[in-house]
């Protein structure tokens, strides 16, 4: 088997002795070309060659955090899904979170995952998984970005101004943990100028808009997150398998804020948020998000600057991975 192994040097879990140990392991396995990924988007352009057919890789592997998963998809899936042609990916998590990769049931540990992946290969175990895309709204000033694939979640609005200001902190200097997260998330909640007023609708065909939502969460998978070894279900129910899930809050007060943050930590995979200010939606194939005013949006942790309208799609049969 033709690989090609993509590393993120900057992964903040793994040594460079670390991630050569796990090189030698996966060389002796299968025919390995290593790059190192040298720029911002090198992971994408990496994997989009790989898709085109160049050198005949059946494989990518994508070490590093969700960031450099990311980057990977979008490169394979550059000229649309085709799970029967494209390279499968594989995942060896380095990343603070990994959230893609505990969702398919791997090791968060990188030396473990990789046993578990060498094991996966040998036993020919894979699965093809839904991804989720989101594009600019035609007929709005946001049309013409650029569509983009995400693994796990996006998000439009308060989730997604935390994470901006999370990137700004690491700009700076500041490790990635998760009370940086949290810390980062009380000083959004004091500053949002929307908490009590939500400025987000969303649009699905043949149904009532579901209007003035302040924080808008669109899954791929269940878990969201992860805090720690602590797993958070904003939408219990979404799936690899499925469309996606969206939860929405329309209040994010003081009491609500704690009763939905509350939640949240103490969720599972039966129950997430819930009440009066809350909306879960499931299974959603397309849908928009409109707001009011720009709003800033993330996907898979990636912050990706304002928008006032957002079009999701879930695709089913996407990518096959190895798990």
């Amino acid at each position: 088997m033709r690989a090609l192994l993509v590393v993120n040097p900057a992964a903040t879990t793994t040594s460079a002795r670390t991630r050569d140990v796990l090189i030698h392991a996966l060389a002796s396995e299968m025919k390995l070309e290593v790059v190192t990924t040298e720029y911002r988007g090198h992971a994408k352009d990496l994997a989009r060659q790989a898709a085109e057919g160049k050198d005949d890789v059946e494989l990518v592997v994508a070490l590093g955090g969700d960031g450099t998963v990311n980057e990977v998809v979008n490169g394979l899936l550059h000229h649309g899904p085709d799970p029967d042609r494209l390279p499968r990916l594989a995942v060896v998590p380095g990343g603070s979170t990994n959230v893609f990769a505990r969702a398919l049931g791997l090791p968060n540990d990188a030396v473990e995952a990789t046993g578990a992946l060498l094991d996966a290969l040998r036993e020919h175990r894979e699965r093809t998984v839904g991804l989720g895309m989101a594009s600019g709204t035609p007929g709005t000033e946001d049309e013409a970005v650029p569509s983009r694939w995400f693994t796990f979640c996006a998000g439009f609005g308060f989730d997604a101004g935390v994470i901006g200001r999370v990137e700004q902190q690491r700009e700076r200097g500041r490790k990635s943990t998760h009370a940086l997260y949290l810390r980062q998330a009380f000083r959004q909640f004091l500053e949002e100028p929307h908490r009590r007023n939500g400025t987000i609708t969303l649009e699905r065909a043949g149904e009532e808009p579901i209007s003035d939502l302040v924080l808008s969460i669109v899954c791929n998978t269940s878990p969201w997150t992860f805090l720690g070894n602590r797993p958070v279900y904003a939408s219990p129910k979404a799936s690899f398998d499925k469309g996606l899930d969206v939860l929405g809050l329309s209040r994010m007060s003081t009491p609500a804020l704690a009763r939905y943050a509350t939640q949240l930590l103490t969720s599972s995979p039966e129950r997430g948020p819930h009440g009066k200010h809350a909306t879960t939606v499931h299974d959603l194939t397309d849908f928009t998000l409109h707001s009011k005013v720009p709003l800033p949006l993330q996907m898979d942790g990636d912050h990706l600057g304002l928008r006032t309208s957002v079009t999701f799609t879930g695709v089913r049969r996407a990518l096959r991975v190895i798990v």
